[in-house]
């Protein structure tokens, strides 16, 4: 992977943190989502997206796609995703415990480091495996 598909991705999943956090606080501020019925599926996301941090989320969760877009096109698939998908599982974990005060266990931050490693082992490939 090139350096600068490296930074692409970097960004992507920072804005993909960034969307998740986002779309969790708004649902929060909208009383939450758990349509049963059609009507309330519609009425739900309509509320959701009446609710600023959501509507914000949503967006930039398109607009990570788009610059995903980029990185599909011009970076091996099979290095850029496993990065991609790493690094966000890491941050959207960190930004849940600092934002939202979930609880962390020596075990998710084992994990984690576990996870960054692999991250270091992918993007280190000089091709052919």
């Amino acid at each position: 992977m090139s350096a600068s598909g490296f930074i692409y991705v970097l960004v992507i999943a920072t804005m993909t943190m960034g969307a998740n956090l986002m779309l969790r606080a708004g649902i929060g501020a909208a009383g939450g989502f758990s349509p049963g019925t059609a009507t309330e599926l519609i009425f739900g996301l309509l509320r959701l997206f009446l609710q600023p941090l959501f509507a914000i989320g949503f967006v930039t969760y398109f607009l990570a796609a788009v610059v995903w877009f980029r990185v599909v096109a011009t970076e091996p698939l099979s290095v850029a995703y496993p990065i991609l998908v790493s690094l966000t599982f890491a941050f959207v974990t960190a930004g849940a415990v600092i934002v939202f005060q979930e609880p962390v266990s020596v075990r998710k931050v084992i994990g984690l480091l576990v996870i960054l490693g692999g991250i270091v082992l992918v993007s280190m490939e000089k091709g052919g495996g």
